[in-house]
Formats: C-alpha cells, structure tokens, sequence
C-alpha cells in the first residue's frame, strides 16, 4: 500500500509540475475537470450525483469556468443568482422527492470544489503567475509535510482529537512556519522573476503561512464531511490517496488564500 501511495504521489507530482509550467488552456481545461470530478465525488457522497440539483451543479461550473475563460467577471453574481433560482425551481416543482438539505448540498458543492479550486488556475494568470502558483503547493503539500515532520518530533497536544487524532498544534505550527520559510526562501530566489510584486520574499512567506493556515482547515473540513458521512474516502481516483478531494483537500481552501495573500499583499 505505502509503495502504490509513493508511486501514485511521485507521478502526480510530476504531473502537477509539467501542467503549472504550461499553464493557459492545458491549466485551465484540467481545472475544470479536477473540478467536476471532485464536485461529482462530493455528490455522491450526498447522494445527488444523478439527481436534478446535481445536474444544475455540474452546470453552474462549467457555466462559472466559462466565465472565467471569457474574462466576463461582471457575470459572477448573474451565475450565482441563476444557480439559486434553479435549484429552488427544481426543488418546488419535484416536491417532495427533494429534502432542503439536498438542495443546499448542490449550492455548496459548486462554491467548496468548482469556485475555490478554480483559483489554482487563476493564481497562474497573475503577473508573475508562472513563479507565484507555486506558492499555492509550498502552502498545502509543503505545509504537509513539514507539519507531519514537526509533529513526529515534536507533538503532543491534539490538534483536533475527534476528526484527525494523529494531527497536533506542534505540527500545524510547524507547517505554518516551514511553509513560510519555504515561501521566504523562494521569494528570495526568484525575486529577479517577479518584477510585478512588491518585496517577492515577504510577500511569498506571507501567501504561504495564509495558505498553510487555510490549507490545515481544508483537510480537517474534508475529514469532517467524510466522517459525518461515515465514509473512509471520496474515492479511488488516485492509487493509494483516494479520490480528487482526497488528495487537493487542502489545495482547494490553499488556493483562494494565496490568491487573495497575493493580490492585497504583494501585487504593485
């Protein structure tokens, strides 16, 4: 098992590199699918993956991804309007074969998977976006692994004891800090590349302990929705880590910070 989840973790790794390099269409085309895989696994852990407000769902994100590719941004709250009124017009004329709980499930699924993780791509359209995306993996896999390395050290008060027993505040406070270094380090070295952002290494260690601090947040809340649904994984997409939303739980949340760490922070 740990060797299938090494390999598995090894491609994907090289993977994500080659796709941020590239960027554009190629980015943005894998966006949007991560995004409609992760939100269909997210549904059927709801149970509405075939179901009428899940079909708007799946639609409300390739509606918001095409606004995206469009440039259109005045469209957003035109989307999010229309998403509403359609899950609430399927809801009155199918009643009662919907619960309420189904239809806010469908709006959430849109904004928690298609919204957020669509800001992996919009980081990477920045100035400067094809050094500042990595920020977005030193602030989720890198906060990662160095909190598993602090925590392993040096852990001994529960993080979360009822939803993630192994993780401990000495872990997260050490992958808050070893993201930020890692942020500091790589500002600093690629500071002659980012022309477009104020003070490269302080604002790199900024973006990366927000999104180390999010990141911590999405993984509990992913582990959250899992346990209240008493399921181990979202799915069996990637050998050995699961499904889509097991492996970027924390990049889902990771992103927008970043984004927005970057755009108040850092961008001249």
């Amino acid at each position: 098992m740990f060797g299938k989840r090494l390999v598995s973790g090894i491609i994907l790794v090289i993977l994500a590199a080659i796709i941020l390099i590239q960027g554009g269409s190629i980015l943005f085309f894998v966006s949007l699918g991560l995004s409609l895989i992760g939100v269909f696994e997210l549904y059927r852990v709801l149970k509405i993956e075939k179901e009428i407000p899940g079909v708007i769902g799946y639609l409300a994100v390739l509606g918001y991804y095409l606004i995206l590719w469009t440039g259109c941004s005045e469209y957003v709250t035109f989307l999010a309007v229309a998403l509403v009124l359609s899950l609430m017009t399927a809801y009155v004329f199918t009643f009662p074969k919907y619960q309420t709980e189904h239809i806010m499930s469908a709006l959430f699924g849109v904004f928690y998977v298609g919204v957020l993780l669509s800001f992996v791509y919009q980081v990477r359209s920045l100035p400067d976006g094809k050094f500042l995306v990595w920020l977005i993996l030193f602030g989720s896999w890198g906060c990662d692994t160095c909190a598993y390395c602090f925590g392993m050290l040096f852990g001994k008060h529960k993080l979360a004891p009822k939803l993630s027993p192994k993780k401990s505040i000495e872990g997260a406070v050490g992958g808050v800090v070893g993201a930020a270094a890692l942020g500091l380090i790589y500002g600093m070295i690629f500071e002659g590349h980012m022309s477009e952002v104020f003070q490269p290494g302080f604002t790199s260690a900024c973006a990366c302990a927000v999104g180390a601090v999010i990141s911590q947040i999405g993984d509990l809340a992913a582990s959250a929705i899992k346990r209240n649904h008493d399921i181990k994984d979202y799915g069996h997409l990637i050998p050995g880590h699961g499904g889509i939303l097991d492996r970027f739980d924390s990049m889902i949340f990771t992103a927008p910070a970043v984004y927005f760490a970057i755009v108040f922070v850092g961008m001249m």
